[in-house]
């Protein structure tokens, strides 16, 4: 099953929304972020791309239609040379926005589970990848310098328009609701339903907003990691 659909948009642009909307549109499963903790392989796979630029597309995105989110928009343009019938969708949004968000919620998330990465290997390499081709290779380990974490934002939105053929791109935000998206991949509007909004940003506020739980949290998470990891690779 080939890639229909293909998100380039950083991560907080609404990609988690797009993910249930393209799921909505007959376009899922749709590959996101959170498909790597369903799926505790997809550590090693993303872990061989990042860090040692061996992508195996197919068996990461089998039973996949569509991909949105980090890591997956790191890789857009690889995508589209592997995917060459797929569609590109750019979420965006506010750039001030954006840069507050970001800056509290993944970016701290990363920060505060970092350090406990190493009790599992595979979670610590997926992560070094992760800190590697997202904060220092994009950011240049700067993105908590407001100014130039916009620009290369802003940089990201116009390379993407650069690279991408017009008739495969559309530059979406969440607020335009249904209409340009469905327009763009030619299905209806769903009747009677309003756009999805699946801000996963004020649950990770509260984790961080309750440090001193933070340990005991981040160790349990490691542990059912592990757990599912080894389970995953026993079948």
């Amino acid at each position: 099953m080939a890639l229909k659909v293909i998100g380039a948009g950083f991560g907080r642009t609404g990609t988690r929304s797009l993910k249930t909307a393209l799921e909505e549109l007959g376009f899922g499963k749709c590959y996101h972020m959170e498909e790597i903790m369903k799926n505790p392989r997809h550590l090693k796979y993303w872990a061989e791309i990042m860090n040692d630029g061996k992508a195996d597309w197919e068996t990461l995105f089998r039973g996949y239609q569509s991909a949105t989110d980090w890591p997956v928009a790191v890789y857009y343009q690889d995508l589209m040379a592997a995917y060459p019938d797929a569609k590109i969708i750019l979420t965006v949004r506010d750039p001030e926005s954006w840069h507050v968000s970001i800056m509290n919620t993944i970016y701290q998330l990363s920060r505060k589970f970092a350090r406990f990465s190493r009790l599992i290997p595979a979670v610590h390499r997926f992560l070094r990848g992760m800190e590697k081709v997202i904060w220092e290779d994009i950011f240049h380990n700067k993105l908590e310098d407001r100014a130039h974490a916009i620009e290369v934002f802003k940089d990201h939105i116009e390379e993407v328009k650069r690279v991408v053929p017009q008739e495969r791109l559309l530059v979406f935000e969440a607020r335009q609701g249904w209409e340009p998206l469905c327009a763009f991949l030619n299905v209806p509007v769903p009747a009677n339903k309003p756009y999805p909004h699946k801000n996963n940003g004020a649950g990770i506020r509260r984790i961080l907003k309750y440090r001193t739980l933070l340990t005991w949290g981040a160790l349990i998470v490691l542990t059912a990691l592990l757990f599912l990891l080894f389970r995953s690779l026993a079948i």
